[in-house]
């Protein structure tokens, strides 16, 4: 589902890949580990699309994604991979409905299509007596399971998580971990976590280190 070789990326004259392979297989759970500086979130971005690598290659879903132009790359993004961010980046002027219908809508998703897919996302994720809610009405929780729903809405090839439980409490923490987990088994997700979480590195399928902006260490 994801294959990227020779992953190298700068800033200034601050190295922070050197070299990265990686290769995380469809419906696998991978969560990648390391100290902060390791390069781990830079790795995230990058096969998120969201930065391009000095050099080397990235494939999703079969897509070599450096080769697409902007447009192409931007909807490929939008309907391709999913994002679930530490503080979930909700926009706070919307309910939680219409944050999770966002991604839907600008793919070009009828209203009423992306209405009822993101209601079904929130019964699923037994969220349906919030779904008017704001985000500053919702609970820390809450508010990332309404960020769930919304990298679930466009049916995304790949989910990839920074730091998905680092602002929870320790009973909402186990009830995310929980759900990574059911998403791969009831939606078939394939799921990429950069995480300090031990618990969470745990219960993965596989654990990938990094140091120093290399992988030292792959089962």
């Amino acid at each position: 589902m994801i294959l990227a070789k020779n992953i190298t990326k700068s800033f200034d004259a601050l190295q922070v890949l050197k070299g990265v392979d990686l290769h995380i297989a469809p419906h696998e759970i991978v969560s990648i580990m390391g100290a902060s500086g390791a390069g781990k979130t830079t790795l995230l971005q990058l096969l998120g699309t969201l930065d391009r690598p000095d050099a080397g290659t990235i494939q999703i879903d079969g897509i070599d994604v450096l080769n697409l132009g902007e447009r192409a790359l931007s909807a490929f993004r939008n309907q391709h991979i999913g994002f679930v961010f530490q503080f979930h980046q909700l926009l706070p002027e919307f309910t939680a409905l219409e944050n999770v219908m966002m991604p839907a809508l600008i793919a070009g998703v009828n209203f009423k299509d992306a209405q009822k897919e993101a209601n079904r996302l929130l019964d699923y994720l037994k969220l349906s007596d919030r779904i008017l809610h704001k985000p500053s009405e919702l609970s820390g929780g809450e508010k990332q399971r309404v960020a769930v729903a919304r990298a679930l809405i466009n049916k995304p090839s790949v989910i990839l998580a920074d730091e998905p439980s680092g602002s929870l409490d320790s009973k909402n923490k186990e009830e995310l971990h929980r759900l990574f987990f059911d998403l791969r088994d009831n939606f078939n997700q394939t799921i990429l976590i950069v995480t300090h979480d031990m618990e969470l590195a745990s219960i993965s399928d596989r654990v990938v280190f990094m140091r120093d902006g290399v992988i030292i260490e792959t089962p």
